[in-house]
């Protein structure tokens, strides 16, 4: 082989897909950004190890975003705008259900909001047990016995839902039953599935009530000592965000979205749909809230500790764990449950899938109300450590869009390798610079991916 060959073989290893002059200015610009790191930690060790902090923290939220961002994508291949109004839901759904402990100056509780999100739930309950359960019992037990129990039990999640969202200054103790029950029936299936396999030939009978009697009395437990916990209202109120977003996120897929696909077959009228619920929800959140930005109730671990010279808050170190255990449970979820063999087929094949008996609407379904939930943790984590407004859906949104085009769009693992990768870069990109520069430096970075790394640093399989 000739030194000519052998050279262009070495760069064609080295460099990313282009012209060679596309591939040498990439080249050059990683290694300036690498030599400028380089130079910055050696010049400020402490200073580093703050940036390299700030850079995870943020970045943990930037990749529950990718996350979130990638399940959704990688299964209906249309950007979901309504992400970014999710990550907003998740903040401000925090923000009212706790203005009225003092720290918000007013009650911005409103009986109008409150309705309609327990009218959502209520449709939302009301379709998921038509779908999941109307056509197996049918036979058993005719058309309107499930019906009127169906209704029963959709018009009591949304009454429970608006009791919840009315009542804000007892949240402990209007949650504890529903915890409580949550608890009996984890606890219940777990000790009864644990015992059946330790001892297979034993009677199921004393198995089943033993695993009753033992959820019932850790059931009863937590749900006492949560509603004997006033503290926990903040947290509490975390979940019932998240919830929210999920469940409105669920109510467009199924109220709009599933006829919009079917007609228009187009991922670009569906971005235009999608990108008017983005703006209307802004809209009605800067009519509702005003547009000033505000922060959120103080969480735990906000007082900073010292570590090497840098202030490090238990908050943030929270957020990187979040993220993590975000990506794990839905590694497991994808991979290791017939849900996730579900997903993957619907992702390669929506038609094909419908012939082989998957139920593509429910599963779709379930993969927008995940999706919402990872951007609604988002939010409300990134309120926490900042501050809230109407328009941060559409920067979280963003951001989001710009870790997963980095780490690999429809690729979990460059999802989190995204999102912690745009963190970093962002923060010892304004080192010398003001921190308004950081969006600046994002969209940067979303330019040169686009350019020379379209497919990002772990490409999709």
């Amino acid at each position: 082989m000739s030194l000519e060959r052998l050279r262009f073989a070495w760069w064609s290893r080295l460099l990313p897909s282009g012209d060679g002059h596309g591939r040498l200015l990439a080249t050059v610009l990683g290694a300036a950004v690498f030599a400028y790191i380089a130079w910055k930690i050696a010049q400020s060790p402490d200073q580093a190890v703050q940036f390299a902090f700030n850079g995870l923290s943020v970045g943990a939220v930037y990749a529950l975003l990718a996350m979130g961002f990638t399940i959704v994508y990688s299964t209906v291949w249309f950007f979901d705008l309504y992400y970014g109004a999710a990550a907003a839901i998740g903040a401000y759904g925090v923000f009212y259900l706790r203005s009225q402990d003092g720290f918000g100056g007013q009650d911005y509780t409103n009986p109008y909001v409150t309705a309609m999100l327990a009218a959502v739930t209520a449709g939302v309950v009301a379709w998921a047990l038509y779908e999941t359960f109307f056509h197996r019992l049918r036979p058993r037990y005719g058309r309107r016995v499930l019906y009127a129990a169906g209704g029963l039990l959709a018009v009591g999640a949304g009454a429970y839902m608006g009791l919840v969202l009315s009542i804000t200054d007892s949240t402990n103790v209007i949650l504890s039953p529903a915890i409580g029950v949550l608890v009996a029936l984890a606890a219940g299936w777990a000790i009864y599935r644990g015992s059946r396999l330790a001892l297979p030939t034993f009677n199921a009978v004393p198995l089943l009530i033993l695993a009753a009697i033992v959820g019932i009395a850790l059931g009863g437990y937590c749900g006492f000592l949560i509603a004997d916990t006033p503290g926990s209202k903040l947290y509490l109120s975390w979940g019932v965000s998240c919830l929210m977003a999920g469940i409105v996120g669920v109510g467009f897929y199924r109220g709009l979205y599933v006829y919009m696909r079917e007609q228009a077959r187009s991922p670009l009228i569906m971005l235009v749909a999608t990108l008017g619920i983005l703006l209307a929800i802004t809209a009605a959140t800067s009519i509702i809230f005003e547009s000033n930005p505000r922060p959120l109730p103080e969480a735990f671990g906000s007082a900073p500790w010292t570590i090497l010279g840098s202030n490090i808050k238990g908050f943030n170190i929270f957020a990187v764990g979040v993220a993590l255990a975000g990506f794990v449970f839905l590694l497991f979820l994808l991979r290791m449950t017939s849900f996730g063999k579900a997903v993957r087929a619907i992702g390669d094949d929506e038609e094909v899938s419908k012939v082989v008996g998957i139920n593509t609407t429910v599963i779709i379904a379930i993969v927008f109300f995940i999706g919402a939930i990872y951007a609604a943790m988002a939010g409300l984590l990134s309120g926490h450590d900042t501050a809230i407004q109407p328009r941060m859906g559409l920067l979280l949104l963003l951001k989001g869009w710009i870790a997963s085009v980095v780490g690999g769009i429809g690729n979990l693992y460059g999802a989190i390798v995204g999102g912690f990768a745009l963190g970093m870069v962002e923060q010892f990109g304004i080192w010398d610079l003001a921190g308004e520069w950081k969006d600046v430096i994002s969209f940067m970075v979303l330019i040169l991916f686009l350019s020379f790394w379209p497919k990002g640093l772990l490409p999709r399989e």
